[in-house]
């Protein structure tokens, strides 16, 4: 019995060990099928719609160095790498601003498209196409015809986000590229849901004080703040104050996390153009970075170009009424297809100022938007990236329309300059002169401001030139200024720290630079509760713990230090304080980006009408912000962390939600140092989208780096390579002239 008792075990050992490896097999087949059939062809060759050859060599990142024989070519290829890498999110950049992400996943996305429809991007980037120029046709097709090469010879091969979804992505075309174009404007330009607050205050309470909370940013006044809207830094030395002797130049664009990142990493070189940089998935070119001659960064500028009207108008008929005379709205009709349910009909009114966006009641408030006008829009890059020289360089910026930016500029020839592009609106009130900074605003556009007369700089005498989105615009400028500016914290902290650094900078001190995270805002505000502590002999363990703290701290936004944190409760309820002073009810809906600088300027003046006595005013609110964050993390404040406060937690769309396997796609939570006010601009949702620091001349000792890889597919080695290097502060090589190459394919054309 036991011999056969043995061989029974043996067997069904036998057994389980085969359904096992099948087990195994299959899984492997089935995340081979998904995942890795997906992946980018890099080595061999693709026959391919290319005239000529076209050589695509990848670097340890994955990057993709495309060298081509003509433009077109060096375009079709550009198109073709980055659909191989990032398909799935160019398709939703399209769908996005299209109003057509329901279709793919359901009713969860459907007030997006509502918004999205509202504001007939779609519409607009089909008009804006019909007026582009024979050249920028040219280079949006060849791009176009690029991405659809490799949608023809993928099917069946898509990532897995569209099996998941169970959908095929349609061809690519020119109109898609615009609608990824809007769709960036679209994030650099909404305020208009701070003018519905400001309104909404208004109504409600002392007209005085609530235009305090909502300063009007004429001239060269120092007023507002950045605290979640989409900033960055850029900056230019000279050649004096480098090790080099020539010019440096550094970029770091703050935007939201997300997985896959915003940028894709790319060299493109053909006859008369050798540019690198980092591209935006479904635009051709570069649109920051260097060629072989010169280097260009950027800052949003921050520049007012909404205005929300309210119209006299008849819901039911669309007639409205305009300079005493009665007109017709245009009606347009919006079919939403959504998933799982039937197709939602949208009816949109059209004034001559834009479409009905908002409606509250019976009050129906028209949106003008500078991205409306389809003359406006060009595709300035590839100008910009030809460009040899300053002259060069402005001719193609001054077509620049929008969304409104601050050019860095830098050249081999030891030169460096800035300049202020986009179509910024000239306002005229139309019951006076002046025009009103109000929320649904009676201002009239007469044209946009000459691109001359924008701030502009070049060679400036210190050798400086530095912009983080403050207000650029001088006391003097001959135009109404109003926007949404960053204060100049940031760019102060730039400036001190490169004057700090000497006269031999390198793209390491650069890169340490960016990596800053004082704040000098919370540094003023935890003083300022020290202080009220101490003159009111104030008595809490808790609150003496913390004034102990504050008093010594330096101002370091650091993820395991405990001041942040105080200090960033308090401000909460200081900002609630204030709006509720100004508009009883509004302290919860007081929120808007100029809020801390609103708050400094207030406890710097202390105007009177506000607060009886101020420092009773920081005490409460110091003993509330106490109270919460013990509440968070423990009654002892010594063992408070930023971080545990201060994260972020990227999640991809659709792989992060797969059971088990789903955290492998995300990154964090993730504890960081940093604020809204410190050169390393960070929320639990935006953090700088890249960092370059370019080295005029010496292009191999560029350093730069995404916050997570190059590829959006979870099976590539390149999916989030960078992240460990990019959380720690360290960058890599940005090869140009010497490429470390790891794998080559040739693009031929078809036979």
């Amino acid at each position: 019995m036991r011999p056969l008792q043995s061989l029974t075990v043996r067997r069904i050992l036998l057994v389980v060990n085969v359904l096992i490896a099948i087990a195994v097999i299959a899984a492997g087949g089935i995340f081979y099928w998904i995942f890795f059939r997906s992946l980018p062809q890099t080595s061999g060759t693709v026959e391919t719609q290319v005239s000529q050859p076209v050589d695509v060599s990848r670097d340890a990142l994955g990057v993709p160095h495309i060298k081509a024989k003509t433009l077109e070519d060096a375009l079709y290829v550009e198109g073709y790498v980055t659909a191989e890498d990032r398909m799935w999110q160019m398709d939703t950049l399209r769908r996005f601003p299209a109003g057509e992400l329901s279709e793919i996943i359901g009713v969860a996305t459907l007030e997006t498209d509502r918004e999205s429809r509202k504001l007939r991007l779609r519409r607009l980037a089909e008009q804006i196409y019909v007026q582009l120029s024979p050249a920028d046709k040219s280079a949006f097709a060849a791009y176009a015809r690029g991405v659809n090469g490799y949608l023809e010879t993928h099917h069946g091969r898509y990532s897995m986000e569209f099996r998941i979804l169970g959908y095929d992505p349609r061809p690519w075309s020119a109109v898609d590229s615009i609608l990824v174009g809007l769709h960036m404007f679209r994030t650099l330009t909404s305020d208009w849901k701070t003018k519905l607050i400001k309104e909404q205050m208004l109504a409600t309470g002392e007209p005085d004080k609530v235009n305090y909370l909502f300063p009007v940013r004429s001239g060269s006044e120092i007023a507002p703040g950045a605290d979640l809207h989409p900033g960055s830094n850029a900056w230019a030395v000279s050649g004096s104050h480098s090790a080099s002797g020539k010019p440096l130049l550094s970029n770091d664009m703050h935007l939201e996390f997300s997985l896959p990142g915003v940028w894709y990493m790319a060299h493109l070189e053909c006859p008369g153009m050798n540019v690198e940089g980092v591209e935006l998935p479904g635009l051709p070119g570069i649109i920051s970075g260097h060629n072989d001659h010169i280097a260009w960064g950027m800052t949003n500028l921050g520049f007012d170009v909404q205005d929300l009207y309210l119209e006299k108008m008849d819901l039911r008929s669309g007639r409205y009424e305009f300079a005493g005379k009665v007109e017709q709205a245009r009606q347009e009709r919006e079919i939403i297809n959504v998933k799982g349910r039937a197709p939602e009909e949208l009816q949109i009114w059209v004034t001559r100022h834009g479409p009905i966006f908002q409606q509250i009641g019976n009050r129906a408030m028209a949106l003008q938007w500078s991205a409306a006008d389809p003359a406006i829009f060009h595709n300035v890059f590839l100008g910009i990236n030809r460009a040899q020289n300053w002259d060069e360089f402005k001719t193609a910026v001054s077509q620049f329309g929008g969304p409104a930016q601050n050019f860095v500029y830098a050249d081999a020839d030891g030169n460096i300059g800035y300049h202020a592009a986009g179509k910024l609106p000239i306002r005229r009130n139309f019951y006076g002169d002046v025009p009103v900074d109000g929320s649904t605003g009676q201002n009239e556009w007469e044209g946009y401001v000459p691109f001359e007369e924008l701030p502009q700089a070049y060679n400036p005498a210190n050798g400086y030139v530095v912009t983080a989105n403050q207000n650029p615009f001088p006391a003097d400028f001959p135009y109404h200024v109003n926007g949404t500016f960053a204060s100049q914290h940031r760019s102060r902290q730039i400036l001190d720290m490169l004057k700090a650094s000497g006269n031999k900078l390198k793209p390491e001190d650069s890169l340490r630079i960016e990596k800053d995270v004082y704040s000098g805002f919370n540094r003023f505000l935890g003083h300022q509760l020290a202080a009220a502590y101490e003159k009111r002999g104030a008595t809490s363990s808790a609150l003496t713990t913390a004034v102990q703290m504050l008093k010594t701290w330096d101002g370091q936004m650091d993820k395991d230090r405990a001041e942040p944190f105080i200090v960033t409760l308090v401000f909460q309820y200081i900002r609630k304080a204030v709006a509720e002073r100004a508009a009883p009810g509004g302290g919860a809906i007081y929120d808007p980006q100029i809020s801390s600088a609103v708050v400094e300027r207030l406890l710097r003046e202390r105007p009177a009408g506000w607060f009886g006595d101020y420092n009773e005013m920081l005490l409460r609110c110091f003993a509330d912000g106490m109270a919460e964050g013990q509440r968070i993390q423990g009654d002892d404040p010594t063992r408070w962390k930023w971080g545990k406060y201060m994260f972020v937690d990227g999640k991809h769309p659709i792989g992060g939600q797969i059971p088990v396997v789903g955290a492998y796609f995300n990154i964090g939570p993730v504890p960081m140092s940093g604020a809204s006010t410190t050169v390393k601009q960070t929320s639990r949702k935006l953090i700088p989208s890249e960092r370059m620091n370019i080295a005029l001349g010496n292009w191999d000792d560029s350093l730069w780096s995404l916050p997570v890889g190059e590829s959006g597919n979870v099976a590539s080695s390149h999916y989030k390579d960078q992240w460990a290097a990019y959380y720690s502060g360290l960058a890599f090589p940005m090869q140009f002239w010497k490429v470390d190459v790891k794998s080559t394919v040739k693009f031929i054309p078809a036979k």
